[in-house]
């Protein structure tokens, strides 16, 4: 039932960002205070019925969010779960010594950040974005989180484009709300 009424508030746009592409647009969804507290009760209900069980502490440190759509729901999630948010940004937007993840998207190269001292070796890191297609910048934040000296127990998302298999290139399971197979 919950997944139906998610499903119901994502708006899509055909042709977007260009031809033969439907974007699912999720700002609807963050407009209407009911489904998007629906949204963030899914992935708490997830996290602590059964990430945080895969954790020697049976606790989630801290949450990663992507650049740009992973901040609004990570800080969220990050306060209800009592974890610390860490931002996962495009290079050059963070201030202090950071370590720098490449990934491919279908028109080139693009490179993540994280500041070298967010996230402590051994804490249990979720990682959370809007949408996941091929698992590339996904990949790129695992393996900041890897260079901070700890490990992902799972990537979160609202939207997994099934098709495009982006579960093979991630070190942990992905877990996702809404999937799109085609």
């Amino acid at each position: 039932m919950d997944v139906e009424y998610i499903k119901s508030h994502l708006v899509p746009h055909p042709d977007f960002p260009k031809k033969g592409i439907v974007f699912l647009d999720i700002f609807p969804l963050l407009r209407n205070p009911l489904a998007f507290e629906t949204l963030i009760t899914n992935f708490v209900h997830h996290l602590t019925s059964s990430t945080a069980a895969k954790s020697p502490t049976k606790k989630i440190d801290v949450i990663v969010g992507l650049d740009a759509r992973g901040f609004l729901l990570g800080p969220i999630i990050a306060l209800r779960l009592g974890a610390a948010f860490v931002p996962v940004r495009k290079r050059g937007k963070l201030p202090g010594q950071c370590h720098t993840a490449s990934y491919e998207k279908e028109y080139g190269v693009d490179n993540f950040d994280i500041q070298v001292d967010a996230i402590k070796p051994g804490q249990t890191v979720v990682v959370v974005d809007d949408l996941i297609a091929t698992g590339g910048s996904a990949k790129a934040a695992g393996e900041l989180v890897t260079k901070c000296g700890s490990q992902v127990l799972e990537y979160l998302f609202i939207i997994e484009l099934t098709f495009l298999k982006p579960s093979e290139k991630l070190d942990a399971p992905l877990y996702s709300i809404v999937k799109v197979d085609d």
